[in-house]
Formats: C-alpha cells, sequence, structure tokens
C-alpha cells in the first residue's frame, strides 16, 4: 500500500506544514470514501474497502476519522461545504447575471468532477437525513436565506425578473445535481454508457441558458 505523504524537512516543520499534510492526507481518504459510500451506502460500506480504495493501510483511516460513522459525516459536511461555498459570489454589489451563472457553472463542475459526492449526499437525504439534518437546517438554512434576501434586493431593484429567491435555489439544485445522481438515466436516453466532456458542456450551457432566461438575464 501506499504511504500517506509524508514531510521530510525534519524536526524543525511548523505547525502550517503539519497542517497543510493533514489536509492532503484527509482530502485522499475522503474521496475514496465518496466512492465507496456512493456505490455501497453507509450499511454496506466498511474501512477495509475504503482503505483498499484509498491504497492506504486501515490504520490510517482510523488516525484521521476514528469510525465510520465519522468519516461518512465528514463527507456530507465536505460536500455541503463545497457546494455553498461558490454562493459567495452573490453579493448586494454584484451584477445579477454574472454571479448567478457563475454559481450555477459553478454547481454544474461539481457535479462532473465529484459526481460521487453528489450521489452520498442525495442518498442520505433519501433516507430522511438522519446525520446530516442538523447542518441543513443550520449551515444550509441560514445561507440561502441571507443569499435568497441578496436576491430580492435584485429583484426590488428591477435588476432581474420577479422570482421565489429559495425556490430559485431548489430550482439550481436539481437541475445541476439531476447530471451526477441520475447520470445512468440521463446516458440511457443519450444512448451512450457514460457522460463525455461534450456532454457535460452541452448540458451546461443548456442550464445556464434556461435559468438565466426564467431569471430575466
Amino acid at each position: 500500500m501506499t504511504p500517506l505523504i509524508r514531510s521530510h524537512i525534519g524536526p524543525a516543520d511548523d505547525e502550517a506544514s503539519k497542517g497543510q499534510i493533514r489536509q492532503v492526507n484527509e482530502a485522499r481518504i475522503l474521496a475514496a470514501a465518496e466512492r465507496v459510500f456512493a456505490g455501497a451506502g453507509f450499511s454496506g460500506a466498511t474501512m477495509a474497502a475504503i482503505a483498499q480504495e484509498a491504497d492506504l493501510p486501515k490504520a490510517n483511516l482510523h488516525y484521521y476519522f476514528g469510525a465510520k460513522q465519522d468519516l461518512y459525516r465528514a463527507v456530507l459536511a465536505q460536500t455541503l461545504q463545497d457546494w455553498l461555498a461558490p454562493t459567495d459570489v452573490i453579493t448586494p454589489e454584484a451584477d445579477p447575471k454574472t454571479a448567478i451563472e457563475a454559481y450555477i457553472r459553478a454547481k454544474m463542475a461539481l457535479s462532473a468532477q465529484r459526481p460521487h459526492a453528489s450521489r452520498v449526499f442525495a442518498n442520505e437525504l433519501l433516507h430522511g437525513a438522519p446525520v446530516v439534518q442538523t447542518l441543513l437546517v443550520t449551515d444550509l438554512r441560514n445561507l440561502v436565506l441571507a443569499k435568497s434576501e441578496v436576491i430580492a434586493q435584485w429583484v426590488a431593484q428591477a435588476r432581474m425578473a420577479p422570482v421565489d429567491p429559495v425556490h430559485l435555489f431548489f430550482t439550481i439544485w436539481a437541475a445541476t445535481q439531476t447530471y451526477a445522481d441520475f447520470e445512468v438515466q440521463v446516458c440511457a436516453v443519450l444512448g451512450q454508457t457514460e457522460l463525455t466532456a461534450q456532454d457535460q458542456s452541452r448540458g451546461t450551457e443548456h442550464v445556464v441558458s434556461l435559468l438565466l432566461r426564467g431569471c430575466g438575464l
């Protein structure tokens, strides 16, 4: 098995270097966990399978995350964080078209780059969100309400068409995440086994155009 990345600077390593090494190692484990949880679900996934996927000793997973439940929670939290980060562009002084388009494109890119993460999150929600519920009613809700207020201001200023800001987010999520969560269905209709970069580009341009027109942008 490939060892975790280690620092070779020596005893003078500062805390910043150690923190960076830890981030790299955790990202490697989380990426493997996304794939295993997406394929087997929480119940079917094992730390041994995730270790094998990450090409690491099982003990290393327990060192960073303790138990499978901790690793699963970390995958969900990381996914939500990555989905919310692109909303930073939605600010009162921003151009509505530029900001909303940037957010849609970022969400489409995440669906293409990390489809397994999207499927893990979707499966969690389909089971009633037993692990991620607290994050949904705090972090997610608070951010969406704050960004919806910005969009409501744009509407009031006649900078875009009247839309329901909260439901606009629901629509963006549904349109972008379907390319990851329901990739099998999309591929079946397109008559192919997987989505190509061209398919992703075509889908992105369609979703961006459709949603911007709906927003009067």
